[in-house]
């Protein structure tokens, strides 16, 4: 019976292999763009691994680097990095709902794994997910981004010194690519990252709070005004609907 077992949860786990193959692939010029500009950054290659073992989360990454850079606290990067992956509170919590019961361990060590793509992926899928599916779209996608980060990171420590010092302009261009994707779904996401704009430089510029802490403050203000506007605009339609 065990046997059997441990047969369903191979076969199951090199689905998950097949299906986060597309993610995988996806995820390796990101993550070697992540090497290059850690690289510039000045972290080493052992914190550039570390990094992308441990946090395993690409806007997060990509917004600590430019954090570093500006010198910030550990505290303040840390803060910043968990209102950003906020997000996979609810992605794991609706993943829960649709994976087979298993031990607490195999959820938490999947739950780790789980990125935007590898959730899209999994929770597309009809019926009870597997363990072993999981585990593996999970995977392959993490072991591209470390290893494709290190692999950036050498090529970055091979170009000429003039080339790495440009490298910085690049991360604010990563981050226009993040951004411009959301914004064309919506006026919401455009009026939230202009607001958040506004409101960071007010906080830099008059030195209200440092760079770290004005981001932070820029991200949660913005985020709750959105969010009210539009729960009273919901509000208001609703009322009108009524009448």
């Amino acid at each position: 019976m065990t046997e059997i077992v441990l047969q369903r949860q191979d076969s199951s786990f090199k689905k998950g292999i097949q299906a986060g193959l597309t993610i995988a692939i996806g995820y390796a010029p990101v993550a070697l763009t992540f090497g290059l500009l850690a690289k510039t950054t000045g972290l080493t290659i052992g914190e550039t691994v570390l990094m992308s073992m441990i946090v395993f989360a690409g806007a997060a990454q990509y917004i600590s680097l430019s954090l570093i850079a500006l010198g910030t606290s550990a505290l303040e990067i840390i803060l910043t990095t968990f209102i950003v992956n906020i997000r996979h509170f609810l992605m794991s919590t609706a993943l829960n709902e649709k994976a087979e019961e298993d031990h607490l361990l195999y959820k938490a060590i999947y739950s780790f794994g789980i990125t935007d793509e590898s959730f899209s992926v999994v929770a597309t899928r009809d019926g009870i997910l597997k363990t072993g599916f999981i585990l593996g779209v999970n995977s392959i996608g993490y072991f591209s981004w470390v290893i494709f980060s290190a692999i950036g990171f050498v090529i970055g420590a091979n170009l000429p010194q003039i080339l790495q010092e440009s490298m910085s302009v690049a991360l604010y261009a990563m981050f226009i690519g993040l951004l411009v994707p959301s914004m064309k779904n919506g006026i919401k996401f455009v009026f939230l990252a202009v607001l958040a704009a506004c409101f960071n430089s007010i906080f830099i510029y008059t030195k209200i709070l440092a760079t770290g802490w004005g981001i932070v403050a820029a991200t949660i203000s913005s985020a709750v005004i959105v969010e009210f506007m539009e729960r009273k605009k919901k509000s208001q339609g609703g009322k009108q609907n009524e009448q």
